[in-house]
């Protein structure tokens, strides 16, 4: 996005689900030195994103942008930003996945996100179980595909 932000922090998902992994590898490769106390686990709920918001502010509390691994739990790190006086996006830039709406338009300020195609997901997930590829039945074909997303501006970054 080109903000000049140096200390971006990330609210992940819960480790144990393939999406959270891939959002925080998404973000360790696009920063070229990652500080592990500008990482906090979350859980997907707007009340993961305020813990986690919490902590990374507690543990490195000049951190200038955040990217929250879902728009729920980066409504939550907005809460949390508003709480503790820290200007949004003067301060602080927040980010969030998966442009979750109305969630991403009604947040103070409104979300800017990441947004992926659901539907397309949803008919590909489809076509890949009815051909035999989510079993044993495994098909040719590949094991996952990766959709393309766009980054959608609002007042957050």
């Amino acid at each position: 996005m080109g903000l000049g932000r140096g200390r971006v922090a990330h609210i992940t998902g819960p480790l144990d689900q393939i999406s959270a992994v891939d959002r925080l590898d998404g973000y360790r490769d696009a920063l070229t030195d990652v500080d592990p106390r500008l990482i906090a686990e979350g859980d997907f709920t707007p009340a993961g994103g305020e813990r986690a918001m919490q902590q990374l502010l507690d543990r490195v509390p000049e951190l200038d942008a955040v990217f929250a691994a879902n728009d729920l739990s980066a409504s939550g790190a907005l809460r949390v930003l508003r709480e503790r006086d820290r200007r949004v996006p003067d301060d602080v830039a927040v980010v969030g996945f998966d442009d979750m709406l109305p969630v991403a338009e009604q947040t103070d300020p409104p979300l800017t996100t990441i947004r992926q195609d659901i539907e397309e997901m949803g008919r590909l997930m489809a076509d890949m179980l009815l051909r035999g590829r989510g079993g044993e039945g495994l098909t040719s074909g590949p094991d996952s595909v990766v959709l393309p997303t766009a980054l959608v501006r609002r007042a957050s970054a």
